[in-house]
């Protein structure tokens, strides 16, 4: 959303070319938001998500724990003023050499999904928790993120029964139900994947005491979403549900519902043309686009909404694009966007919800444009 604060910076420092504009103060409403929602959770901010420094640094102060994929974010959260002991390395794929040096930062909790993973851990983290991540259908998610990371629940069993024998702690299981998860119910079928994990590990002399939940909590683009307060109400029903009165240790991943909301780009229109003359399709092009930081408009996933100086007035559907030298770089083609009829080229455009997954899909120098400035405030 574009807070009054926004608006304020954007008119009064008059930035040059896009940029991000974060307000710090809808970051810390959400993260407090997610306390109140799930207070028996451990929060791990998935600092991927946007790892501003001040972000941060804002989320250590409230008692945030970090959600890290590499030894770079590890490191940024050591520098923000996480403790290694409020740090997990999330990613299944890791180099070894990476594991050591996490493990020397302190860093105890490691994600798996493979007996070559286990190996690897136990390698250059002997003694470490493992956690092993589980395949989920991610069915009702914008952004599915599972075939690439986890495994069946029964190679779940597996893997973590060969951790315990190389002398690693078991820990938990871990699953995604997907990225901007908008059914509040997702969380069910994975929990009970997770209990059934649990159960036969039991049988062995394996006692788990987590289950990581991941991330997938959304946040508000075109659609109004289900509250923090919404999604802690179902997990916590699922959680009864399949664990009953033996609920185990859990921690939540958010990163798109932390800070998404939080940010917008300021854009400007560098073209508006059509491709012949009884062309019905407006051509907008911005000096934003995928390779600036809108990648997650690939297949048209997220519509982020766009606001203009001149909304309230005739619209009509364009096709929105970027402005480099690549057929990919369109953002809106196939679902073509509404927009005022009287946009025209100079003008400026807030494109909302973007605090998320922007930057950090900023090209470094992509036909030269530079990669995507941001601004905290």
């Amino acid at each position: 959303m574009t807070t009054a604060r926004i608006i304020d910076f954007i008119k009064n420092r008059r930035p040059e070319g896009p940029c991000l504009v974060v307000d710090l103060d809808v970051v810390k409403n959400n993260y407090h938001a997610f306390r109140h929602a799930m207070p028996d959770s451990a929060i791990y901010y998935a600092v991927k998500a946007n790892p501003a420094p001040e972000i941060l640094s804002l989320l250590a102060s409230q008692g945030s724990s970090f959600d890290c994929a590499s030894v770079a974010e590890i490191q940024m959260a050591l520098d923000a003023g996480a403790t290694a002991d409020r740090i997990s390395f999330g990613n299944t794929i890791k180099k070894e050499r990476d594991i050591a040096r996490a493990h020397a930062l302190g860093v105890n909790l490691f994600a798996v999904d493979a007996h070559e993973e286990v190996e690897k851990v136990a390698r250059a983290a002997p003694g470490a928790r493992v956690f092993c991540r589980v395949l989920t259908s991610g069915e009702g998610a914008e952004w599915p993120l599972s075939r690439k990371f986890g495994c069946v629940p029964q190679m779940a069993v597996d893997v973590l029964v060969y951790a315990h024998q190389l002398g690693l702690e078991s820990y938990g299981v871990s699953f995604h139900v997907g990225s901007q998860m908008t059914q509040v119910d997702a969380w069910d079928s994975a929990l009970a994947d997770a209990k059934r994990v649990f159960s036969q590990l039991s049988k062995q002399g394996i006692h788990l005491q987590m289950v990581n939940m991941g991330g997938g909590f959304p946040t508000r683009y075109l659609k109004d979403i289900p509250s923090a307060e919404a999604y802690g109400k179902a997990i916590y029903a699922a959680l009864r549900k399949h664990f009953g009165n033996h609920i185990p240790h859990t921690i939540i991943e958010p990163g798109r519902g932390m800070v998404g909301n939080a940010g917008v780009i300021k854009a400007e229109v560098v073209l508006i043309s059509r491709k012949s003359d009884n062309d019905d399709a407006r051509w907008v092009f911005l000096d934003i686009g995928k390779f600036g930081g809108l990648a997650e408009t690939m297949d048209e996933a997220i519509r982020y909404p766009i606001r203009t100086v001149h909304d309230g007035g005739e619209m009509e559907p364009c096709v929105i694009a970027g402005p480099t030298c690549d057929s990919a770089d369109v953002l809106y083609e196939k679902n073509m966007y509404p927009l005022p009829l009287s946009l025209t080229i100079g003008d400026e455009v807030l494109i909302e919800g973007t605090g998320a997954y922007t930057t950090t899909y900023s090209a470094v120098a992509f036909n030269g444009f530079e990669p995507l400035k941001a601004y905290v405030i």
